[in-house]
This record gives structure tokens, C-alpha cells and sequence, in this order.
């Protein structure tokens, strides 16, 4: 005899719509959960295309920083490499960064005196093929830290020691001459003369080069243009290598310029008027500085590529931080 079906009670319908409910609950909150955590997704997707993160801030020397503001991208912090040969001082001395090579090395600045007469020497602007320049920088810089006294009350000395340290931690000789990217720095300051390529008769050809995509492409250049843009430069000597003599800046060469160079040349018995190998000179940091507001500036060139002839540059720097425009 089949047995009789027990009929449900009231409760246990409610405790069963109960159950019920909570699982559409359940379900309702997953959901949510798997749509709220694409979108997260998705947002984090969209803001790293359109906001770039800064890499890791690197471990640079102790000191002060003024960075150009014309950089490639201000969201990236390139590493930072030792030079081949980094210069080391145990006076104390501390130069400040005004800017990063391709490669991330950093190109330093040394002060000396604090007057109101401003005056600037750049070496190493052809990185290692000319490294006796950056030499001679280092030689100079140990100099003014042991015998102050030869700065002027009223006189700033700013020496940058090396302008191009990718060239120089490269070769020492013919591939150091240029940049990571195979641009002349001494052809790519935006001066009225610039140009990319340039007739190479008379010229420097032992490798490939150019002048860059651009006058001031390079941030090399940039780091330089943004520091003597920032300051009221009396005079400049950029020291290069090898034998040609004193070049003034200017196209057609400045009066002021013109004058710098004599007393150069005078002091140190380097050519002037240059020795001319018919080679056409453009985009260099003289002509560029004399036609921003720099009141003289002059390419030096050293005797050969291996001496720093610091005698000779010694009473160079004395004519210079005594030379008024």
C-alpha cells in the first residue's frame, strides 16, 4: 500500500524562499565583482598609454641639480654610467649636473668665485678623440681649488669638464669624436649657419657624422644651451684638438670675439688668424653663443691630441677671466 505524500508546512516555504533569495544575492555580488574588476583593468590599461610612469629615480653623485627643460621625454630617467676614465677629486669640490648625455651620463659643472663677471671654458665637446681637452679641464679644476686666489673678486668661472662623456667612455680616438648617435656637438648648436650635412673638403672625415636631426637636437647640446641661457656670459672658450690656432665666434666673426682670440693666441702662441684647411664651419657653440647674447667666444685648439699644454692655458685662463667685452 503506497504510503500517503506529506504535505509541506508553511515554514519550511519560507525558510526555503530564504535560501532562495540569499543565492540571487550571491550571485548578484559575483557579478559585480567580476565587472568591477575588469574595469580596473581596463583603466589601468588606458592610463599606462596615456600617462607613462616615471622609472625609478637613479642614484646620481651628491650635489645640485639644474636640468634643461627641453628633454625627449620628461616622464624618463635614463641610467646613469661611470665615464671610462672618471674624474675624481679629494678637495671637497662638488660640480652641479646640468643635464644627461644619450646614454644617461652626466654632464657637471664646476663653479668657482661668486662676482658678478660670469665667464665659461667647455671641454670634451668631441668626447674621447679629443680627450686631452678634458684633461686639461681637470688640470685647470685642481688648480683653482689649490691657488683660489686667481679667480677675481668679481668673477664666476664655470668649467664644464667634459660635454660629450658618451665619445669619451666610447675611443680615445677616432670613434669617440661624436655622440651615442653619431651627431659632431660642435655642428649642432641651432646657430644661423646650421646645417646637417656639410661640404667635407678641408674637413674632419675619418667617420661618418652629421649635425644632427636639427640644430639643438642633441641632449647634450640642449644641457649646455639651457645653462648659458640662464646666465649673463662675459666670454666663453670651447677647447678643441688638434694644432689649427684660436677661431672666433660669429659668421662673420664678431669684433669682441675677434679680439678674445688675439689675446689667446698671444698668451698661448696658438695660430691666429687660423690655420685654413678650406673646411666650413657651422652650427658650432661659438658662433651660436655669440649670437645669444654671449659677449665673445672662441674654439681653441690645443697643439696635438695627446698634451693638455697647461703652462700655455694657464695664462689662457688669466686673459679670460680678465677680458671684458
Amino acid at each position: 500500500m503506497p504510503m500517503p505524500h506529506k504535505k509541506s508546512s508553511p515554514s519550511h516555504s519560507w525558510v526555503y524562499a530564504i535560501w532562495g533569495l540569499n543565492l540571487v544575492v550571491v550571485i548578484c555580488l559575483l557579478g559585480a565583482g567580476f565587472l568591477y574588476a575588469n574595469g580596473q583593468r581596463a583603466s589601468a590599461a588606458h592610463a599606462l598609454t596615456e600617462t607613462p610612469r616615471a622609472a625609478p629615480t637613479q642614484r646620481l653623485p651628491p650635489t645640485s641639480y639644474y636640468l634643461p627643460t627641453l628633454t625627449p621625454n620628461p616622464f624618463f630617467t635614463p641610467p646613469v654610467f661611470e665615464t671610462s676614465t672618471p674624474f675624481v677629486l679629494d678637495h671637497g669640490q662638488q660640480s652641479n649636473i646640468i643635464g644627461l648625455s644619450h646614454q644617461g651620463r652626466p654632464i657637471d659643472v664646476y663653479t668657482f668665485g661668486s662676482g658678478e663677471r660670469e665667464y665659461l671654458i667647455v671641454a670634451g665637446i668631441h668626447g674621447g678623440y679629443e680627450g686631452n681637452t678634458i684633461g686639461l679641464a681637470n688640470e685647470l679644476i685642481r688648480y683653482i681649488i689649490d691657488h683660489p686666489e686667481i679667480i677675481p673678486s668679481d668673477v664666476t668661472l664655470y668649467i664644464i669638464r667634459n660635454m660629450n662623456p658618451d665619445g669619451e667612455a666610447r675611443d680615445s680616438g677616432v670613434d669617440g669624436r661624436v655622440n651615442h648617435r653619431g651627431v659632431d656637438l660642435n655642428r649642432n648648436f641651432p646657430s644661423q649657419n646650421w646645417v646637417a650635412d656639410w661640404d667635407r673638403d678641408g674637413c674632419w672625415i675619418w667617420r661618418p657624422t652629421t649635425g644632427g636631426s636639427y640644430g639643438g637636437s642633441e641632449p647634450e647640446t640642449r644641457a649646455v644651451m639651457s645653462f648659458i641661457s640662464t646666465h649673463d656670459t662675459l666670454a666663453i672658450i670651447s677647447y678643441h684638438s688638434a694644432a689649427l690656432g684660436v677661431f672666433p665666434g660669429g659668421d662673420p666673426w664678431q669684433p669682441d670675439s675677434i679680439r678674445l682670440a688675439k689675446a689667446l693666441a698671444k698668451a698661448t702662441g696658438y695660430p691666429y688668424p687660423p690655420i685654413d684647411t678650406g673646411c666650413e664651419y657651422t652650427g658650432t657653440l661659438a658662433d651660436w653663443a655669440v649670437e645669444n647674447g654671449v659677449g665673445a667666444a672662441v674654439d681653441m685648439e690645443l697643439a696635438n691630441h695627446r698634451d693638455t699644454d697647461f703652462k700655455q692655458n694657464l695664462e689662457a685662463l688669466k686673459v679670460l677671466l680678465n677680458f671684458v667685452p
